[in-house]
């Protein structure tokens, strides 16, 4: 049970961190100097953690999760249409306060459901969830 719950953990971590990411290179490049060091330092600490998680799949080789093919094109088009409407920092701020917000609840979710997880697994799902945390209040400025 613990092996299951750790994998699964890792899995939903690694779709979440797959869909931030995504999420991020959706609207950096409209965003202004300030905002764009903002959501590319958090770009890379996203990575950082994909290395942390990548490593324990494959010790259980596992190939990880894809985000949700629907989330993510909602997602898509959510940002595209907005954007169209208003090109601005408030906007991008907008779009990834949802996000963030939206993941912090589902790893939390997760991270309640896969409570037989390992420690290892659970320390990288709260990191993810501070991360998400501190970038929607990183960008409230914008709003």
């Amino acid at each position: 049970m613990v092996e299951q719950d750790t994998i699964r953990l890792l899995r939903e971590c690694d779709a979440g961190i797959k869909m931030g990411v995504s999420s991020i290179e959706d609207v950096v490049e409209y965003a202004g100097d300030d905002l764009r060091k903002l959501l590319t330092d958090c770009r890379a600490e996203h990575d950082k953690l994909d290395r942390e998680i990548q490593q324990l799949l494959d010790k259980y080789n596992d190939d990880g999760k894809e985000p949700n093919v629907m989330a993510k094109s909602m997602s898509w088009i959510k940002t595209n249409v907005m954007l169209s409407l208003n090109e601005s920092d408030a906007t991008i701020a907008d779009l990834m306060t949802d996000g963030c917000n939206m993941g912090v609840k589902s790893l939390n979710k997760y991270l309640n459901k896969y409570e037989a997880a390992d420690e290892v697994s659970k320390d990288i799902a709260k990191r993810l969830i501070n991360l998400e945390e501190k970038l929607a209040v990183d960008i409230r400025q914008y709003l």
